[in-house]
């Protein structure tokens, strides 16, 4: 039993502390150094890129959450013709999922500082609530990284990213940006306009990551087909560390909760 009182009073408030320390540093990846010059989140480029094909290339800025630039050439694959399309200066497209899991280690950390060092707990079913609180905020922002929401064709369509390009984007083609796991990920569609005498087996796709060619929608009074999917990405570092950070830390709330349920299971301690 003063083992178990021990584990309560010291190695609990150890585990806490180090829980903190590293998911303060999985919270600053997400606000990143600023640059010497001021307060603003430093700027930083990436290059998209795939293997085993050159029909989409291009140069994204990252800005923190946010997509601050972006120049893309795509090589129309019908007539070899090169179309080039960027970010209007005035405009930036969030990054949902980047917001999302910032805002729920950031929750993470409230929840471990709402127990301070003087803080006592008397049993050891307060401390499993407290892990499994904070887990379930780990979980989620991992979550956020590591699965892209779906959507279906005309919600893509109809999407505020298609009006930040200029040239403004050719009504044939459509294209989303999203998170998954540490990359950036572009995906280009190609359309082709169904004619009526071929929309009897008109079958509109569901909601999707990604959408495969032959995949059939109706946007504004028209329909369409995909006819090619191009898909590139780069590899952003410190969303790597974060995802890092994140396992790191679940594994320790994991480990610690196993010794409670040890400990609880061992002396027949009855804490609920």
């Amino acid at each position: 039993e003063e083992e178990f009182k021990w584990l309560l009073q010291e190695e609990v408030h150890a585990v806490l502390k180090q829980l903190q320390d590293i998911l303060k540093e999985a919270s600053q990846r997400f606000t990143l150094p600023t640059s010497s010059s001021g307060g603003a989140v430093k700027q930083e480029n990436f290059v998209l890129s795939t293997s085993g094909t050159d029909q989409v290339k291009g140069v994204l800025t990252l800005q923190g959450d946010a997509l601050c630039q972006a120049d893309v050439n795509l090589k129309m694959p019908r007539n070899n013709q090169l179309l080039h399309f960027a970010f209007r200066e005035d405009k930036q497209w969030k990054l949902q999922q980047i917001q999302d899991a910032r805002n729920h280690v950031n929750q993470a950390i409230y929840l471990l500082m709402n127990r301070d060092v003087n803080y006592q707990f008397k049993t050891g079913s307060e401390v499993l609530k407290l892990m499994d609180a904070v887990m379930l905020q780990l979980s989620r922002a991992r979550n956020r990284l590591t699965t892209p929401a779906t959507l279906t064709l005309p919600e893509i369509a109809s999407s505020g990213l298609t009006k930040m390009f200029t040239p403004a984007l050719p009504p044939d083609i459509l294209v989303n940006f999203y998170i998954n796991l540490n990359k950036l990920c572009l995906t280009v569609y190609q359309l082709h306009v169904l004619q009526p005498s071929t929309t009897k087996n008109f079958k509109p796709a569901g909601g999707s990551i990604l959408h495969n060619p032959g995949a059939m929608f109706e946007f504004g009074n028209q329909r369409y087909e995909v006819s090619h999917v191009h898909k590139v990405e780069c590899v952003v570092p410190w969303l790597n560390d974060a995802l890092v950070f994140f396992t790191v830390s679940l594994q320790l709330c994991q480990q610690l909760k196993d010794k409670i349920s040890v400990f609880s299971s061992y002396w027949n301690y009855r804490p609920y």
